[in-house]
């Protein structure tokens, strides 16, 4: 179903708090959501479809739904794809309301590992004795960094990328971060600061790694005409891909992510080129998530990514391509383990020219957010959202 402009997102919030020993998850979600609505000029009452994913508390989209006082609910989607759920969501609510199921879609995340104390991503994932995949690889103890940790040294072994080159990414996110008020790093950092902090899995640093936040976001697509009638800036969707990747019965590449397609396919939906666009919000678990990211997504070719990312390319208003420019994972916020619907969030800022003065990319016309979810190493899914400006 081809959904070129046939939504828009027309509200975002993301909580402030980064540590919420205060607040339940179901709560998180609730403020998030009317931040989101607030910020559209639409009330509870207009929601007419919810979506969320493994992050949301009890029966999921049955639970919140009742939570926030959501009466006029016709449509739900509880698809839980990692953390490129959110940005997947923005593709199927655009296709929801392109097929008239909804007018007002409303998504949302929230989380409190930081202040449950979550071991993530050095604590073995257990989906449960019924996952298929349980019983071949969790005696083998696999984590989230070592997993991602093999994917970075395979990349080093068959394309020569450098320690040094990962750091440039952390690097850029943290002159970003500076500039975030809410950021959980704020100062900003060289490549020698990355490249000597502790190894925390060969050959990922400590700065190489997303931090662990509490939080929540949400954001609101809605239908052109719902759009039209709203004072606020509403942001187009354009195109959207997505994809999983696997194991394919151990000849997994672990040189590459699932973006190699809901990349094309986003790019094609849209009618724009990786060339075309002037900032990219790309997942940033690790720095070796964003490296072989934006060579799947075509911005350089695949084995260039580590001279792609170095000397400041990243930057805003230094690079060729601003990327993250709230600090991303690597700096600001990993809400749930979950960054795809921080990513959207950013996008949509740029485009409305609400970014931070010191980060704003002049004239941005088109935007794109990628996530990412499950494991670099095993099982994963991509997704991507093309974003322009109402009048793209």
């Amino acid at each position: 179903m081809h959904t070129r402009g046939k939504a828009f997102i027309a509200g975002i919030s993301e909580h402030p708090t980064r540590k919420a020993v205060d607040k339940s998850v179901a709560q998180l979600h609730a403020e998030s959501a009317r931040g989101a609505l607030d910020d559209a000029g639409l009330s509870i009452e207009d929601v007419d479809a919810y979506y969320c994913a493994g992050d949301a508390p009890g029966l999921g989209p049955l639970s919140m739904v009742e939570y926030m006082g959501l009466r006029n609910v016709r449509h739900m989607d509880a698809t839980d794809v990692g953390g490129s759920s959110y940005v997947l969501h923005v593709g199927h609510a655009a296709q929801a309301i392109t097929a008239g199921k909804c007018k007002v879609a409303l998504i949302t995340l929230a989380g409190r590992p930081r202040s449950e104390g979550m071991a993530t991503g050095t604590a073995p994932r257990n989906y449960g004795d019924a996952s298929p995949d349980v019983p071949f690889e969790f005696i083998y103890g696999p984590t989230v960094v070592n997993m991602y940790a093999m994917a970075a040294r395979r990349h080093m072994h068959e394309f020569g990328t450098t320690s040094e080159q990962l750091a440039w990414i952390k690097v850029a996110a943290s002159h970003h971060a500076q500039h975030n008020e809410h950021a959980m790093l704020r100062n900003v950092v060289t490549v020698d600061d990355v490249v000597n902090s502790p190894v925390i899995s060969d050959p990922l640093h400590r700065l190489d790694c997303c931090v662990i936040s509490d939080g929540g976001g949400a954001f609101v697509v809605v239908a052109p005409e719902v759009a039209s009638s709203l004072e606020r800036d509403c942001v187009k969707v354009l195109g959207c891909g997505e994809a999983p990747k696997n194991l394919m019965s151990g000849q997994v590449d672990l040189t590459y992510t699932g973006a190699r397609w809901s990349g094309p396919r986003a790019f094609e939906e849209a009618g724009v080129a990786p060339g075309d666009i002037d900032y990219a919000s790309i997942y940033d678990s690790f720095t070796i998530t964003v490296l072989e990211t934006l060579e799947d997504l075509g911005f350089c070719e695949k084995g260039k990514g580590g001279a792609f990312v170095s000397d400041g390319n990243l930057i805003s208003g230094a690079g060729k391509l601003p990327f993250n420019t709230d600090g991303g994972g690597l700096c600001s916020n990993h809400p749930m383990n979950r960054g795809g619907l921080t990513k959207v969030l950013e996008a949509v800022r740029q485009l409305r020219d609400e970014a931070h003065p010191a980060v704003q990319v002049k004239d941005c016309q088109l935007a794109l957010a990628h996530g990412t979810g499950g494991s670099l190493g095993t099982r994963m899914g991509s997704s991507t959202t093309i974003l322009g400006r109402a009048d793209a």
